[in-house]
């Protein structure tokens, strides 16, 4: 069953500008990130292992043989011949930018690269590298600024230990649309704490922020992660796969089909993942969400009147009331 009969994906929306399939292709540049190298914290987000991201780049090589060897891959498995370079690893913006805009080119050199899709935090976007991704666009290469967010809630935020709050975010995506970029915001269902009622107001806050992109994650255990020593000890349950694919469903439609899905789930490599097993298989999870909405005739977009509830921050009282804590 397609999905882009229900969901506004990525795929499509570049169907649409160029003609033919573009696909994307996953860069490790070997970044760092604040959260890791003393600059914010040690050790990461509590549930961060990046080589469940990119599993298998130990031994990295270079940016313009990573791009390479993907558009072969890509052309076997899917027939694409055009490619959207996606530095994924880490923060991809964590570097001055003279560094930035040479890793850039090299992927945007390649004929049949049309664009970069770079994956970052919201507190490592200064001017400078929003300047030069703009420069970029102007270049006219297809940008896409990849903000990981995860949640509104600042508490949310402080347990994961992200370093970052959602004050901050906002500040960043109205800096990114000042220049014209496209933001797609990544947002984790199933965060320590939170319910289904918390990712309905972080869906809402974010909407109401202006957003061209979003990106669904479940949260999944993964090995060497303080958040696998909390499971491990009981404190954490990961959310059940048919959970994952009610809310998700949900939120896709209370989402404007104008916004573009990039990505609805995501998955972990057998060798690293701890729970829940059923983040190994991905498509078992697209499956799930494209005949929920098939079987009940949904439609990205058609809950966003009844979305206006959850416009406003709930009090702690109605948060309480609705069975819900922050």
């Amino acid at each position: 069953m397609d999905l882009a009969q229900f969901v506004n994906t990525l795929g499509q929306d570049l169907l649409r500008q160029y003609g033919e399939r573009v696909h994307k292709v996953s860069i490790d540049a070997g970044f760092n990130c604040p959260n890791r190298d003393g600059r914010l914290g040690v050790g990461g987000c509590t549930f961060c292992n990046n080589a469940s991201f990119i599993p298998g780049q130990n031994d990295r090589p270079g940016i313009h043989e990573q791009v390479r060897t993907g558009a072969i891959a890509v052309e076997r498995v899917t027939g694409a011949r055009k490619l959207l370079a996606y530095f994924q690893a880490y923060t991809n913006t964590y570097a001055d930018v003279e560094l930035l805009n040479n890793l850039y080119q090299q992927a945007l050199m390649q004929d049949h690269v049309v664009g970069i899709s770079v994956g970052t935090r919201p507190d490592c976007v200064p001017d400078p590298v929003l300047d030069l991704l703009a420069h970029i666009q102007a270049q006219g290469h297809l940008v896409w600024l990849e903000l990981g967010l995860q949640s509104s809630f600042d508490e949310t935020l402080q347990r994961v230990n992200r370093g970052h709050d959602y004050a901050c975010y906002v500040e960043a995506v109205e800096r990114a649309h000042q220049r014209g970029l496209k933001v797609c915001t990544h947002l984790i269902l199933g965060l320590p704490g939170e319910g289904a009622e918390h990712a309905r107001i972080t869906l809402s806050r974010v909407l109401e922020q202006g957003v061209e992109g979003l990106k669904l994650h479940p949260l999944h255990v993964v090995k060497s992660t303080r958040l696998a020593f909390q499971w491990r000890r009981g404190e954490y349950e990961p959310l059940q796969q048919q959970d994952y694919i009610d809310l998700a469903v949900e939120l896709i439609r209370r989402t404007p089909q104008e916004v573009i899905f990039h990505r609805l789930t995501g998955t972990a490599s057998h060798d690293l993942l701890l729970a829940p097993a059923w983040c190994e298989h991905k498509w078992a999870v697209i499956n799930g969400i494209s005949g929920l909405m098939a079987k009940n005739g949904w439609h990205q977009g058609d809950l966003c009147v009844a979305d206006q509830i959850y416009r406003e921050p709930l009090s702690s009282d109605r948060m309480l009331r609705l069975g819900t804590t922050t």
